[in-house]
C-alpha cells in the first residue's frame, strides 16, 4: 500500500466518523420538531403505530421505574417504552434471538389490553406473571396470542418459564 492510498483512506475513515458524530447529535438536539414529543414524564403518540415494537420510533419513559435488578440480565432491554393512552400494545414473544419479549418493558393505562404474539422462534415460550395473576400455555407456533388487561396500577413483572434462566423477561407499568 502506498502513502497516497493509506491518505485517502484516513482522510475517508476521518470524514464518515465526523458525518456520523454530526448526525447523531443532530437526533439528540431536542425540541418539539413537530413530532409530538413533550418534557417531562409524558410523551404523547410519536406517529407510529401502537404495536409496542421498538422499531426505533418509541420513546422511552423520561424517568425510569426502579425495576431492582429485573433487566440486569435481559439483552434486549433499553428502557421502557411509553405505550400509555394506547387502547392495546402487542408485545412479541421469541423475539430477537428467539428468547426475548420485544419490547421488554412498557408503560400503559390503567385498562389497557397488553396481546402477547409469538413469533415461532426460540421454541416453546409461555408469559407468566410473577405473582401469579396470568399465565398462558408453552407454545411454539407463530401467530399465536395471548392476552391480559392491566386493571391495577404499579409494576408487573412476567417471565417465560422455560426461559427465565436466560433471561427471557419483561414487565408491564400500570400508571
Amino acid at each position: 500500500m502506498n502513502l497516497d492510498t493509506r491518505f485517502d483512506r484516513r482522510r475517508f475513515v476521518q470524514a464518515t466518523g465526523a458525518a456520523a458524530v454530526a448526525t447523531f447529535l443532530a437526533g439528540c438536539s431536542g425540541g418539539d420538531g413537530g413530532d409530538g414529543t413533550t418534557s417531562g414524564d409524558e410523551t404523547t403518540d410519536d406517529g407510529g403505530d401502537d404495536s409496542g415494537s421498538d422499531d426505533g420510533g418509541s420513546e422511552f419513559l423520561a424517568e425510569e421505574p426502579d425495576y431492582g435488578g429485573w433487566f440486569d440480565d435481559v439483552d434486549n432491554y433499553e428502557g421502557t417504552v411509553d405505550a400509555t393512552g394506547s387502547d392495546s400494545v402487542t408485545v412479541n414473544v421469541g423475539a430477537g434471538s428467539g428468547l426475548s419479549f420485544d419490547p421488554p418493558a412498557i408503560a400503559v393505562s390503567a385498562g389497557t389490553t397488553v396481546v402477547w404474539e409469538w413469533t415461532g422462534e426460540g421454541g416453546g415460550h409461555n408469559v407468566s406473571a410473577e405473582s401469579g395473576a396470568f399465565q398462558s400455555e408453552t407454545i411454539d407456533e407463530e401467530g399465536h396470542t395471548f392476552e391480559y388487561t392491566f386493571e391495577e396500577t404499579g409494576t408487573h413483572e412476567y417471565v417465560c418459564t422455560p426461559h427465565k434462566a436466560v433471561g427471557m423477561k419483561g414487565a408491564v407499568v400500570v400508571r
